[in-house]
């Protein structure tokens, strides 16, 4: 029993070396081929491509090798010039990807010619054939056709290796040109016009560009100009009418104070005049009451001493009726004067000034005639002096006769001389002699009022000395 599960055992065992032996002699006959390559079987069945799957390869009467189908690049550069069409001799570099078709009858094809050659001389045979069909193109071509179209190379050097690339189970993918150089530099010269045509465009294209800049920036200068003398404008005729709004307004304001000033100076000017009117007739008054009691005493001087009366009528006659008309027509002149001086500023003025002047033109004149008349009063009064009083009156009463003639001058508040140059009597000089002319008409001035020359006049006061009773006299009488 237990010799029976041994072997049993050993059988068992046996039989799965066994199989593992034979599995493992399989694994050996089974050949796979990758996406990246393909196997080319041949022996007793023929000659067959494997591609993608696997298959089982007999010893000894069957083989198989694989061949790449991956893609290879290599440079296409001819040691040797190429000739172009043009008979410059140029060098060209270019870059070929070249990979075996994946049709089997391709493959095929290609194991026929590369099956048992290494990479790098199946790289040179087939570089052989690119850089003839190379050769043949650039000799059709011209150096610009080549340098400028290097596309068209490259198609027309994949349609012409086209037909030999096939031949040998391979096709081209890309055929790229690195590089065209010549020796003699036609290469280089070829694109100076372009870019001595390129640097005139380009410089021409910069100077309109600074034409254009300049015109603009003149332009925006000319408007900014513009815009600012027209600002200016605004602004001065802003600054003008705002001028002339507040000229206006102070016209206005000093209308209206003229108008005030004019009602308050009006006012106070009635009121001026009626105080002076009304004090004129107090003194008008009083002087009648004091010339009636002067009147009384002298009534009783003349009823004492007649011989003083006498004497006193002369003089009053002399220093009171006389000045009394001198001054009363003093007054008048100076009335006058002041009244016409006021109206001639009244007319520089404005209306309220006139009514002003006026007013007090009046008032003025009012009160020299009251004083006048008081002065007639006090000369009827004073009838009884004699001639000798008189003419010392007279003669005491030069200068203030004087005074008052020139007293007008006096009022006078800014005096304006206008020099046209007419020798001594233009300027200053015309005042003084005007001063003269007057202090000159003192002498016609007695000669009016008394009725005989002031000469005459002194002569009669001799006379009234020599008639006058001496000291020595007296005293013998």
């Amino acid at each position: 029993m237990l010799g029976l599960a041994v072997q049993i055992w050993v059988i068992v065992g046996l039989s799965v070396l066994a199989i593992m032996l034979l599995m493992s002699m399989l694994a050996k006959l089974y050949r796979k081929a990758g996406p990246h390559e393909a196997l080319v079987v041949y022996g007793f069945r023929g000659t067959r491509v494997v591609k993608g799957h696997g298959t089982i390869i007999f010893p000894m009467i069957e083989n198989c090798r694989g061949l790449s189908l991956e893609l290879m690049s290599f440079d296409v550069a001819p040691q040797q010039d190429l000739y172009t069409k043009q008979g410059v001799a140029v060098t060209v570099e270019a870059v070929a990807q070249i990979k075996v078709k994946s049709d089997a009858e391709s493959i095929l094809t290609a194991s026929e010619q590369f099956l048992t050659k290494t990479p790098e001389l199946r790289e040179g045979l087939i570089r052989l054939v690119m850089e003839g069909h190379l050769r043949g193109i650039i000799g059709q071509l011209t150096v610009e056709e080549i340098v400028k179209e290097p596309e068209m190379v490259a198609d027309r050097m994949r349609s012409t290796c086209a037909d030999d690339m096939t031949k040998m189970g391979l096709e081209v993918i890309s055929f790229t040109i690195k590089e065209v150089r010549d020796k003699n530099e036609y290469i280089s010269n070829m694109g100076k016009p372009d870019v001595a045509r390129i640097r005139r465009d380009a410089d021409v294209a910069t100077a309109e560009a600074e034409r254009d800049t300049a015109i603009r920036r003149a332009n925006a200068t000319r408007e900014a100009a513009v815009a600012r003398a027209q600002a200016d404008q605004e602004r001065v005729l802003a600054e003008t009418l705002s001028l002339a709004k507040q000229a206006e307004a102070q016209r206005d304001l000093e209308v209206k104070k003229a108008q005030y000033l004019e009602v308050i100076k009006k006012q106070q000017a009635q009121a001026d005049k009626a105080y002076d009117i009304q004090t004129n007739i107090m003194q008008q008054q009083v002087v009648a009451e004091s010339v009636k009691v002067l009147q009384i005493e002298k009534e009783q001087q003349v009823k004492v001493q007649e011989a003083e009366i006498n004497r006193r009528e002369k003089e009053l006659i002399a220093t009171v009726l006389k000045p009394a008309e001198i001054e009363r027509q003093r007054i008048e002149t100076l009335a006058a004067a002041e009244r016409q001086r006021l109206m001639a500023e009244a007319e520089g003025q404005a209306s309220s000034i006139r009514q002003q002047g006026e007013a007090e033109a009046e008032i003025i004149f009012k009160k020299g005639d009251a004083e006048a008349r008081a002065m007639n009063v006090k000369a009827a009064a004073f009838q009884e002096y004699n001639q000798a009083a008189v003419i010392d009156k007279l003669l005491t009463g030069l200068p203030e006769i004087v005074r008052a003639l020139a007293s007008p001058l006096a009022n006078v508040d800014k005096i304006t001389v206008v020099s046209t140059g007419n020798g001594d009597a233009a300027g200053l000089n015309k005042i003084t002699g005007d001063l003269t002319q007057i202090v000159a008409q003192v002498p016609a001035l007695f000669e009016t009022l008394t009725g005989m020359g002031l000469k005459d006049m002194l002569g009669k006061v001799r006379q009234i000395g020599d008639k006058a009773p001496k000291p020595d006299q007296e005293q013998s009488k």
